[in-house]
């Protein structure tokens, strides 16, 4: 059982560490090094099989599996942003933050965190970089409002680049490299948009009960990990941001008014 400590809200530096207690220091980078891996193992072997055979819908689950690795990537960038991926070495910690982001969708990590930081700061506010802007309220509308904050067209004239030299300098499967690297990353932004900022922060019929302007989405242990690596526990992601995606089911547990 680790401490649950409410740390203060650190300022938005690259240098800042919360407080995780010692037996998990080592847990947060292993779960990290073990997402990327498998992240790039599947996209490797993805890649190269022969899908000429079969049907679209055949190939759903692997989009699906390969969408929610690259989820794990974002959320593993995500933790370290609250520098609880490796918090014995913040600058480690930091650079895996930036290699997840970099291959995401070559995400810059200090614009993201300085702008994670807003967003704690001013949840569902107008000074929060994730809200919308009191036009854009329903899904897609507010999805592209949001989007168009963390892309550039340099970013994407850029993995467009890289998706041609792939594929007419080192003949990588243009198909193969659609449906298992860009679909699952557009899906994947979807996830985390809906699971992150969609459904935990559109205000309630009743308002916003606290100055986390954040609910909590109860599914099932196991539904919340495959839905977006716990992140539906949202209010407690706000409540204690030095607790990683991995303790989040723990501490609604313990949160949870007893019957």
């Amino acid at each position: 059982m680790f401490q649950l400590e409410k740390p203060p809200v650190p300022q938005v530096k690259i240098t800042s560490t919360p407080t995780v207690k010692s037996k998990f220091l080592y847990r947060g980078v292993f779960m990290a090094m073990a997402i990327i891996s498998i992240w790039a193992m599947s996209l490797a072997l993805l890649i190269y099989i022969d899908i000429s055979q079969c049907k679209f819908w055949m190939l759903l689950p692997l989009i699906f599996w390969q969408t929610f690795l690259y989820t794990g990537l974002f959320i593993t960038a995500h933790d370290a942003m609250h520098g609880v991926v490796f918090p014995k070495n913040i600058q480690v910690n930091h650079f895996i933050g930036s290699l997840c982001l970099f291959l995401y969708g070559l995400l810059s990590y200090p614009k993201l965190l300085k702008k994670h930081w807003l967003h704690h700061h001013n949840p569902a506010s107008e000074t929060d970089p994730d809200f919308h802007n009191g036009k854009h309220k329903n899904f897609f509308a507010w999805y592209f409002h949001f989007m168009k904050g963390y892309w550039s067209w340099r970013q994407i004239i850029t993995l467009m680049t890289i998706y041609n030299l792939l594929t007419y300098f080192l003949h990588l499967p243009e198909d193969n490299l659609t449906y298992f690297w860009v679909i699952p990353s557009i899906l994947s932004s979807l996830q985390l948009f809906y699971f992150g900022t969609f459904l935990p922060h559109s205000e309630p019929v009743e308002g916003y009960k606290d100055h986390h302007r954040s609910q909590t989405i109860s599914r099932p242990i196991w539904w919340s990990f495959i839905t977006c690596y716990h992140f539906g526990y949202h209010h407690e992601h706000h409540e204690y941001p030095n607790i990683p995606w991995w303790q989040l089911p723990e501490i609604y547990q313990m949160l949870k008014p007893k019957v």
